[in-house]
């Protein structure tokens, strides 16, 4: 028999080997439990700790790892979301991925609370804040329509009470009126009998015995006090206030006219250009306008063809 060679005997082993494996199924191993999972104990384990983040941590990871196929984690990490991290859109994730997976459980109908719970918290921390004006809206219409009701109420009170008003009045002033009958004649009322008040009587005087004064005692005479009329109250008269003139401005004194010259107004003229004019300088407007305070009220009173006394 003729024995091959190494090389090529070598080479039949290589193939035969790899067909065997090729052809045979792979598998993998099972995932442990969730429960079991070593970072999903010690994320509970942080979360009895108070290390909210870090335990947060642990369960996304946990997620991840699995694919996302971890209720308990999703539900651990939806409560620290909604509870410690305040941010409910996260948490309203995970709450629905848990439901999802666990739909029938008591923990299910729990979720679906705390999902309204985060709806309300995202509203309210709008800047409208949509859910507190709704409420508020719902108040304010209920006590309108409250008030609507009182309103009516009152109306229908004032208006039995008018009537009562007018009967009360009519009452006295038909007393005296003549009703015609159904055969055309007057039928007079009936007399009104008249209760006459039984005269007053005075009140017995009841006799004061005389006083006789011993022997040698003057008799006191009794002087009957005569009651006084009183005297009306005469208004106190206050004097009008005093209203004291105002003081009086002193007038300008008179200006001279001697070397006076004189300046008419132009266009565009004001105090501080004439006072350039005529003495080189600004700061000399207010001689030219005391020496014209009988025609200028005020400093800015300039009318064209106004004539200005220039003093020197």
């Amino acid at each position: 028999m003729r024995r091959l060679p190494p090389l090529v005997l070598l080479s039949a082993l290589a193939f035969a080997g790899l067909g065997s494996t090729g052809c045979a199924p792979q598998t993998n191993l099972p995932f442990t439990a969730e429960l079991e999972d070593p970072d999903y104990r010690r994320g509970k384990e942080l979360m009895r700790m108070g290390r909210e983040a870090d335990a947060l941590k642990q369960f996304l990871k946990v997620i991840d790892q699995r694919g996302g196929a971890a209720a308990e984690s999703h539900l651990d990490a939806a409560i620290l979301y909604h509870r410690h991290i305040k941010d409910p859109i996260s948490a309203i994730y995970h709450y629905r991925r848990y439901r999802e997976m666990r739909p029938n459980t008591e923990q299910a109908r729990l979720a679906l609370q705390s999902i309204e719970a985060c709806i309300r918290d995202f509203a309210r921390n709008l800047p409208a804040q949509p859910m507190d004006n709704q409420a508020d809206r719902t108040g304010l219409l209920d006590a309108n329509d409250r008030l609507q009701r009182e309103n009516l109420q009152l109306k229908e009170q004032l208006a039995g009470a008018r009537a009562a008003i007018l009967d009360t009045t009519r009452q006295p002033s038909l007393v005296g009126m003549s009703e015609p009958s159904q055969s055309g004649f007057v039928i007079d009322p009936p007399e009104v009998a008249t209760v006459t008040a039984p005269a007053r009587t005075p009140p017995p005087r009841v006799p004061v015995p005389e006083y006789s004064a011993p022997v040698g005692v003057t008799p006191i005479q009794v002087v009957p006090i005569q009651p006084q009329t009183p005297q009306p109250i005469q208004p106190v008269r206050t004097p009008p206030p005093t209203v004291q003139a105002a003081p009086r401005v002193p007038a300008p004194p008179p200006v001279s006219n001697a070397n006076m010259r004189r300046h008419v107004v132009q266009r565009g003229d004001t105090l501080q250009s004439i006072s350039l004019r005529y003495y080189g300088t600004r700061s000399r407007f207010r001689d030219i306008y005391s020496a014209n305070r009988d025609t200028m009220p005020n400093e800015g009173t300039l009318r064209i063809g106004m004539e200005l006394r220039i003093p020197q």
